[in-house]
């Protein structure tokens, strides 16, 4: 079980990278000025330790941003963005949603 849970991980690291499927809400849009420099910090955020992280899967972060406190999710569905998937299939996709912590 650890080494699916590590696979995920690396899986949602990666992803993190990749800037595909990424959804700021109305918040974020209309309240932060430099999107690209908040993409760089959730891309290169690994603060993740047993309390923000308890599952070990790097799949939600939290972090401030021009003053304001950010939460950043990964979430896990088919193809069609209609039902959940498990993160290891292989037709799995991932999207990232930033938010102000307000909004969450």
């Amino acid at each position: 079980m650890e080494t699916l849970v590590l696979d995920i991980a690396k899986l949602n690291v990666r992803f993190r990278g990749m800037c595909i499927d990424v959804f700021y809400t109305a918040g974020v849009r209309d309240g932060i000025m430099d999107l690209v420099g908040l993409s760089r910090a959730v891309e290169s955020y690994n603060r993740f330790n047993e309390d923000n992280d308890p599952h070990g899967e790097h799949d939600f972060g939290s972090l401030r941003f021009e003053g304001k406190k950010i939460f950043w999710k990964i979430d896990y569905y088919d193809q069609e963005l209609k039902y959940w998937c498990d993160p290891l299939d292989s037709g799995c996709r991932r999207v990232l949603t930033v938010m102000l912590a307000e909004e969450y």
